[in-house]
């Protein structure tokens, strides 16, 4: 596979290393990401790591991936702790549990010729461009230096019993009612996990999809696309559970279905969980990002809690939960982000929390839920344009004579008072624009919807 440095640029990105295997990543191409990612951590001096720890989802590519960077860590003299079949959340759990390094092989929801590596640092720490992966791009582009000093040797160590038993320990779910919950696992690493740590639970299970099957043979692991909650929803109404979980491919996200079969918004999950920690933390910060509901700070601060609003972004959200202590962060896309699991974001721990406030009282979980609904939201909508900074200025102007405040801290931001807002930002990767609006009703919604691409899109 030809190096050079557009094609090594291509693969190793912002946050992480994804690619299409084969074409883009191969065990060659991983071995040198290993040895350099390696190097990286025996010799940062807030590391000095002796051993990393490698986790991998379910597609067919991924053992052999693993293996591949296995080879490239003992080769630069750090030994390997293989945890084998893991969630995303249950690697960052091992790389605290272990206090080392870490790798996960995934592409999380991407199709299934993707594989990719999420990389950590002791105590699930995120490793991004700033932070290691643009140091590991020069490395494979220009050639890893050999070790010259013995190899590390390779160890296995189950960890799934010990990941349950920490998140049980987070969220006590032994004294609430029995609920029957459908989950689909969008034969993901949902699939893994969800038994693990469901099965000393009173709760029923309504397993959807939990065959490991790294080719998706039902439908994209991807919940954030409506498209791919028809089923759960529809299974919901079917075996009459009281709530649907969906995970997506590494089971690092969840989403929330109630029991009438309509989706659940993630701010309003970031808002339940929030309320929840402030209870036993107040006056904590909790983070959001930029595209959450108003809800969510307003709710923070009724409690007495600092919110503090962040670009979107996991390391935006990792970097300010490190920097102010945050007792909870949470973003749109239904990333959550716990203190208590070092700062990283855990689908599982999320879900345990709404399953946590369901079973507690005897409401069904929409009526739960309404009260965090303060406002409504049209999703993401995205149009494809020539010029980005172009379109974003006309939206500007043309809003310029109804707005109270533009700010740029992620493209632009735009409040005209009485709840409604909208914001506007370009894709890092993509000629788009990404439209979120909220507003008091619906219609107000729609029609600033309307406005906004009319101008976005003329």
């Amino acid at each position: 596979m030809a190096r050079t440095a557009e094609s090594v640029h291509a693969v190793i990105k912002a946050y992480d290393v994804r690619g299409v295997v084969g074409e883009q990543l191969d065990s060659d191409f991983v071995r040198d990401v290993a040895g350099s990612f390696a190097r990286l951590m025996r010799e940062d001096e807030t590391q000095q790591a002796t051993r990393i720890v490698v986790g991998h989802d379910m597609r067919a590519s991924s053992p052999e991936l693993a293996a591949a960077f296995a080879d490239g860590v003992t080769a630069q003299g750090l030994d390997v702790v293989l945890i084998g079949l893991a969630s995303t959340d249950q690697l960052y759990f091992a790389s605290g549990l272990l206090d080392c390094p870490g790798a996960m092989f995934t592409a999380s929801h991407n199709p299934a010729r993707y594989n990719g590596i999420k990389l950590c640092r002791a105590g699930a720490k995120p490793v991004g461009q700033d932070t290691g992966l643009g140091t590991i791009a020069q490395d494979v582009i220009s050639g890893v230096p050999q070790h010259d000093g013995p190899q590390g040797k390779v160890t296995e160590q189950d960890v799934l019993g010990d990941y349950a038993a920490f998140l049980g320990g987070l969220v006590d779910l032994t004294g609430i009612r029995p609920l029957t919950v459908a989950v689909d696992a969008g034969n993901g690493m949902g699939g893994h996990t969800v038994p693990a740590v469901f099965e000393p639970l009173p709760l029923t299970v309504e397993p959807l999809y939990f065959e490991l099957d790294g080719t998706f043979p039902n439908h994209e692991a991807n919940p954030l696309d409506p498209k791919n909650l028809v089923d759960l929803q529809e299974y919901v109404r079917k075996t009459g559970a009281d709530i649907g979980l969906a995970f997506d491919g590494d089971a690092d996200r969840c989403f929330v279905v109630d029991e009438k079969g309509n989706p659940v918004s993630p701010s309003a999950v970031t808002a339940l969980v929030a309320q929840r920690e402030l209870a036993k933390e107040p006056g904590a910060t909790v983070i959001h990002n930029l595209i959450t509901s108003r809800a969510v700070p307003e709710l923070v601060t009724e409690l007495g809690g600092t919110p503090v609003r962040t670009r979107v972004g996991h390391s935006f959200i990792k970097q300010q939960m490190a920097e102010t202590g945050a007792v909870f962060g949470g973003e749109h896309s239904a990333h959550y982000y716990f203190r208590d699991f070092w700062g990283a974001d855990s689908g599982m721990l999320a879900a345990m929390h709404v399953l946590a406030a369901l079973g507690e009282q005897d409401l069904p979980l929409s009526e739960l839920m309404a009260g965090y609904n303060t406002y409504q939201a049209s999703g993401e909508i995205n149009s494809t344009v020539a010029n980005a900074a172009e379109r974003t200025d006309a939206v500007v102007a043309a809003f310029a004579d109804r707005t109270e405040s533009v700010d740029r801290l992620d493209g632009i931001t735009v409040d005209l008072g009485d709840g409604a807002w909208f914001n506007l930002r370009a894709s890092n990767t993509e000629p788009l624009l990404r439209l979120n609006v909220e507003a008091r009703t619906r219609t107000q919604v729609d029609a600033l919807v309307d406005e906004v691409l009319s101008v976005v899109r003329a």
